[in-house]
């Protein structure tokens, strides 16, 4: 009988963040549902072992609500086979699992994992990337540690812990800061790991068909004129990118708003739309030649695309070389037909990917 996908999220942050509380809490948590974690690092963040009981030699920890631990000594591959094997013949019960990545790691490499393999791919669904920001020693982290600025850039959604131990200006610089480099994540304060579920399961960060929903700031269509007030606080509704409404001009001709942050940081996000169709065949070619060269650094991008000739919606994202897409809903009747596409990454030639786009279509 099948059993259906699994589905994976990873999670990362800088060591301090708060990923083991926030690992305990949901592991702790009497949601009924029985969680595999698998642990990408020993440091002296590992879960507590109370809370385990250990039941094999093996590394494969059985604990005393049920959930699964298991800490990676091989590579991710062979762990998620395994585990996955052990549960289809029954010596393993869980329903999800949980990655935990070392606090300096890129976690593309552990997303690619799920796009790559197909043996991994008919057994694991990855449902999102979690990423914990350490409200007192963000600034820092994130001025001189390149891996701290790709965690946020490749984040599905971003919990920032320890914001009371710093003032509200603080979190309030630290969150503009965080929409600059990641807009399509929604960012919250996680108050010693205790965040709903909801939050940290089935977001549908990866799945290409599933309804973008989840991506209030990025996929509604909103009327993007109201962005010149962006002095007044607007909470989190829409997110500061100071260059995400130059498409409503005709050619794209630059309006700058003055930066009300000082940060420049590498990790950057853009928006691109446009009103007419893409040109499916020209899209493809562009995409993938943008993809050979600048992969690595193209950490998270996605959108929703008008495409000539389908009557639906052409839904597509990626991370690093590896990029899919697939056919959503139909347009709706009196709906607006729009391309609106998300890319994140370190030092993106901005600049050729928007005439690049622009040639794509019609």
């Amino acid at each position: 009988m099948s059993q259906g996908l699994i589905p994976a999220t990873i999670l990362t942050g800088f060591l301090g963040s708060g990923k083991t509380t926030l690992l305990k809490r949901v592991l702790t948590e009497a949601h009924g549902q029985k969680i595999a974690v698998i642990e990408n690092e020993f440091g002296e963040e590992d879960i507590d072992t109370s809370i385990l009981m250990v039941e094999s030699k093996e590394q494969i920890i059985q604990m005393n609500n049920g959930c699964v631990c298991c800490t990676i000594r091989e590579d991710l591959r062979s762990t998620l086979a395994d585990l996955a094997e052990k549960r289809r013949k029954g010596e393993l019960d869980f329903e999800r699992i949980v990655i935990e990545t070392t606090g300096l790691a890129d976690p593309g490499p552990v997303a690619q994992t799920f796009f790559m393999d197909d043996e991994i791919a008919e057994s694991y669904l990855l449902d999102s990337i979690l990423t914990l920001v350490d409200a007192v020693h963000a600034e820092g982290q994130l001025d001189t540690r390149q891996e701290a600025r790709r965690q946020i850039g490749f984040a599905d959604q971003i919990f920032i812990s320890k914001a009371d131990l710093v003032n509200a200006d603080a979190v309030h610089e630290l969150t503009h800061r965080i929409k600059h480099m990641n807009p399509r994540a929604p960012v919250q304060t996680a108050h010693f790991g205790e965040v709903e579920l909801s939050k940290v399961f089935d977001l549908r960060g990866f799945n290409l068909n599933a309804k973008l929903e989840i991506d209030p700031d990025f996929l509604k269509a909103e009327d993007d004129h109201h962005d010149h007030d962006h002095d007044h606080e607007h909470g989190h509704g829409h997110h500061d990118d100071h260059d995400h409404d130059h498409h409503d001009h005709e050619h794209g001709e630059h309006c700058d708003h003055p930066h009300h942050h000082h940060h420049d940081d590498d990790v950057k996000s853009f928006v691109f739309k446009a009103e007419k169709p893409f040109n499916p065949a020209k899209l493809e070619d562009f995409l993938g030649a943008i993809v050979q060269v600048y992969g690595p650094k193209m950490l998270r991008y996605k959108g929703v695309l008008y495409m000539k000739g389908t009557d639906k919606k052409v839904i597509f994202q990626g991370v690093h070389q590896l990029m899919g897409s697939d056919l959503g809903p139909k347009w709706m009747p009196g709906e607006k037909k729009l391309s609106k596409l998300v890319f994140i990454g370190i030092d993106l030639p901005k600049d050729i990917l928007m005439q690049g786009l622009e040639g794509c279509l019609v």
